[in-house]
């Protein structure tokens, strides 16, 4: 009997393991604070892609000092993991000299120098995103940082490059719980496919009890995370929120269908805090084929 009970117990375990229940009877019960709690201090990962491009570049004998800090930029935008990791690093040299606050992907790097960004991408852990919610999840962050820095460039007012980083951190809670408690998430995109929920952040609330947004804004008032940055992610500073908060609409609803009947709606909002720019150069922003932006077009004149 006991060796009956041990293996039902093991198989119960081996069943958990592959469907992803794995938070303790303890956690289940965390609150947004719990949860922040315990990510502050996780070694957060990089993405395979990011760590196979600079161990390429390694392999080919190329030093990090052969490129600008610009390019260096380029290559670790895509990784929206990096992009924090920098910028609590960078903040943390920045505390040492008393120097400006960090709110650009290049100031990252100017603050923590090309040898430092290899070294710490060389010891960081490696995440394969191999969850189809997941890679949606990184690919809205990354698509939703590039369509919030093109439409800032629109603006006289604001910085691009800090609207920039702001839009592609304002999902790091969604995205760390990914990682370290894949759990919620699934739990949260099951909740909205069965139609319980229209929302995915009410989707995220009734499942988890908090949105991942507020486990995001949690975590940037632990890491003293730049204000300005953090003011951005909040919402307080507009419209640049506005610009980022839509980038994040839009990225989405492009990830879930390049067809979105919602998208002229996104261009309708945009336009609101972009005053004076012709519809088509917003939908220019959009990584579209022109058929599907004249499609957006034509849903915008049809209103």
């Amino acid at each position: 009997m006991r060796a009956e009970s041990a293996d039902r117990a093991n198989k119960a375990k081996r069943n958990d393991l592959r469907s992803g229940k794995m938070l303790s009877r303890h956690q289940q019960g965390w609150g947004v604070e719990q949860w922040a709690a315990y990510l502050k201090d996780k070694d957060i990962p990089v993405l395979s892609a990011t760590r196979d491009i600079f161990q390429s570049l390694k392999s080919q004998g190329k030093e990090a000092p052969e490129f600008s800090p610009r390019e260096l930029v380029e290559m670790v935008h895509d990784d929206p993991y990096l992009a924090v990791k920098l910028l609590i690093e960078a903040e943390r040299h920045r505390s040492r000299r008393l120097g400006k606050e960090t709110t650009t992907q290049l100031a990252t790097i100017l603050q923590l120098g090309s040898d430092e960004l290899y070294s710490l991408i060389s010891r960081s852990p490696v995440v394969n995103v191999d969850h189809p919610g997941w890679k949606a999840a990184v690919s809205t962050a990354v698509m939703a940082s590039s369509i919030a820095r093109a439409w800032s460039n629109f603006r006289a007012d604001t910085s691009p490059e800090e609207i920039s980083l702001a839009t592609l951190l304002s999902e790091t809670g969604d995205l760390l719980l990914w990682h370290f408690a894949p759990e919620l998430p699934t739990a949260a995109i099951a909740e909205f496919e069965s139609g319980r929920a229209n929302r995915t952040g009410l989707a995220q609330l009734n499942t988890a009890g908090f949105t991942f947004r507020q486990l995001t804004l949690a975590l940037a008032d632990i890491w003293q995370l730049p204000q300005m940055i953090s003011q951005l992610i909040r919402g307080v500073d507009r419209p640049r929120t506005h610009i980022a908060q839509i980038a994040i609409d839009c990225a989405r609803h492009l990830t879930q269908d390049p067809d979105n009947p919602a998208l002229p709606f996104d261009i309708d909002n945009i336009s609101q805090y972009i005053p004076g720019v012709a519809k088509e150069k917003l939908i220019s922003a959009l990584p579209l084929s022109d058929e599907q932006k004249t499609h957006i077009l034509a849903g915008l004149q049809g209103e």
